[in-house]
């Protein structure tokens, strides 16, 4: 009986080892892990700056997925509770995307955010933010 229990926990993990190692086919969970670079740096804090629009380049450095990303990008001042006034919404399947951060307010520290997901796996995201602010 104990030979027979052993047997059962080793089948178990065993079982369990290699349902790890598995890819389902069909379902983009086999991509690699998204890999983006932001332009400004995500964590950085920049300079107060003119303004009124600041550029804002998302670049996808793995693999794209095979169906593409959708690229959210929000940006609202740094105040808990704040909402935002930029949102732009881009499904893409190239590897940079440029947008343009539009109304800024003056004085003010903004919080900018970037979630990338891939449309191939939506558990594949990314997500980075920087702060900036206009003069």
């Amino acid at each position: 009986m104990k030979n027979v229990l052993y047997l059962f926990r080793a089948m178990a993990l065993a079982c369990l080892l290699m349902a790890g190692n598995c890819k389902k086919s069909g379902g983009g969970n086999n991509e690699p892990s998204l890999s983006v670079e932001l332009n400004p740096a995500a964590g950085s804090n920049q300079s107060p700056a003119p303004g009124p629009d600041f550029p804002l380049a998302v670049t996808i450095k793995s693999t794209l997925p095979t169906s593409g990303t959708k690229i959210d990008v929000t940006a609202k001042p740094d105040v808990a509770g704040s909402t935002p006034f930029f949102t732009e919404s881009r499904n893409s399947t190239t590897a940079t995307n440029n947008f343009t951060i539009t109304g800024s307010p003056r004085s003010v520290t903004i919080r900018l955010d970037v979630v990338v997901t891939s449309l191939s796996n939506s558990s594949n995201k990314w997500s980075g933010s920087f702060t900036y602010s206009r003069k």
